[in-house]
């Protein structure tokens, strides 16, 4: 009775301690999760900011629900794909998804095509792809065309008007959100070994596409055909109506299109088959929703200007009917690239004020994490690996008690990597086949 006693009080101060006696509802009660939610905060990792006293923004943030979620959970540190290695948002979400990129991978176009609402089949070529400004002389004076809104009118002209059957390839182009567009060519004899004609930078002209790494015959021609698809695009948008008017309204005409990150389309094992679980993806991005699409994913369209709490809404919608959604919040990776901190900290206060709504979902496991760190003070993507909470039945609580890159990093799930996450979460809702006897 004694020792019955002293593990009912040890309980209790640890509920006291953590502040969640409120919290306990069904799912503390023995019930087995059967649903995931993969919560991915795209860039969330970063570094010491000193306009923040040494923390880094998701340290100095207020965020009371992740920081919840974190003491109720078991929390820990993930290399999205392995320790000192740089992960894209394209591999690392492969890599999330438990389809390792040194396998799939094929590129970033791909699954911009997709996203964009291009039908891809195997051993298309894809590219992603944006409307940019040149000036007279030629050169490149705003790579996103005065951060453009709307190109429905100039991208059904190139769609319509671009001829590339000389070489017995047909093109398909889509507008993508704000300035983005995605470009897939269908033909014979085509690789995706060539370079790109984006010059990275302004003050310069588009650079010519050539074979890259692959000097093949067919990275030959599809270079030749990619510069010609330039060639045509640049003469199409040059007098459109649409840049006339921008230009007349003193706006950045957008007047050419840079096309990179070349792939093929590859091959993917549906994830309903992988896994056994039904799924889907709500995101802004094209990217994610191109990745989530090709591994058989549900996409769940999802506006630019769509509110934090629509974007809840449509997950909690999904997940009514679906056994699995990846829900990617996009901001905060480019307030890491603009190396805007006090807005990064700030986005993810706002973010969570909106989870509340998700966290009241019964039988739920919530995995939160970063797809790669975008510290602000380098402006692009680290090595650092990023803070990861699981939270719902099962999941062991250790003691972290807030939700930041460095108290994560003492919870019990220690530091794992990015291809660990999906078996993790499959064995925590009893989906997890035994390996052995």
């Amino acid at each position: 009775m004694v020792q019955i006693h002293s593990s009912l009080l040890f309980i209790c101060k640890f509920f006291q301690k953590h502040n969640t006696l409120s919290l306990i509802h069904p799912i503390y009660q023995g019930m087995t999760a059967s649903k995931i939610l993969l919560l991915i905060i795209d860039g969330l990792g970063d570094r010491p900011c000193d306009c923040l006293g040494g923390k880094t923004p998701l340290q100095a943030a207020q965020i009371p629900n992740l920081d919840e979620l974190a003491k109720t959970g078991t929390c820990g540190i993930m290399d999205p794909i392995a320790p000192g290695i740089r992960a894209g948002s394209d591999t690392s979400h492969l890599s999330l998804l438990g389809y390792p990129p040194q396998q799939y991978y094929t590129g970033r176009g791909p699954f911009e095509a997709i996203g964009c609402g291009i039908q891809m089949e195997s051993g298309m070529i894809g590219f992603r792809a944006n409307y940019a400004t040149i000036d007279e002389a030629g050169n490149v004076i705003d790579r996103r065309a005065g951060r453009i809104s709307d190109t429905t009118e100039i991208s059904a002209a190139i769609s319509d008007n671009v001829d590339l059957s000389k070489y017995g390839v047909t093109i398909q182009f889509k507008r993508g959100i704000g300035h983005r567009a995605a470009l897939a060519l269908r033909g014979e004899g085509l690789s995706a070994a060539v370079s790109s004609n984006d010059p990275n930078t302004t003050g310069l002209p588009p650079k010519v596409i050539y074979p890259e790494s692959e000097d093949t015959p067919s990275a030959k021609f599809t270079a030749e055909i990619c510069n010609e698809f330039c060639r045509q695009t640049t003469k199409i948008l040059k007098d459109h109506p649409f840049n006339l008017a921008r230009k007349a309204a003193g706006l950045n005409p957008a007047n050419i299109v840079l096309i990179r990150g070349s792939g093929v389309m590859g091959v993917y094992e549906p994830f309903e088959e992988r896994y056994e679980l039904s799924g889907s993806v709500v995101a802004t991005a094209a990217l994610i929703a191109g990745i989530g699409s090709s591994v058989g994913l549900r996409h769940v369209p999802v506006r630019l200007d769509t509110s934090l709490a629509e974007q809840v809404a449509l997950v909690r919608q999904e997940l009514a009917t679906r056994d699995f959604v990846l829900f990617n919040i996009k901001n905060i990776d480019e307030y890491g690239h603009d190396g805007n901190i006090m807005e990064k900290k700030e986005f993810l206060e706002k973010i969570d004020k909106e989870l509340l709504p998700l966290m009241e979902i019964p039988e739920l496991m919530i995995a939160v994490c970063g797809d790669h760190s975008t510290p602000c003070t380098l402006k692009e993507h680290s090595a650092d690996p990023v803070p990861l909470i699981i939270h719902g039945d099962g999941a062991r609580i250790d003691y972290v008690s807030s939700y930041d890159e460095i108290s994560c990093a003492t919870g019990a799930l220690c530091r794992i990597r990015g291809g660990d996450l999906m078996p993790i979460l499959l064995d925590l809702i009893n989906k997890t086949h035994k390996y052995g006897t």
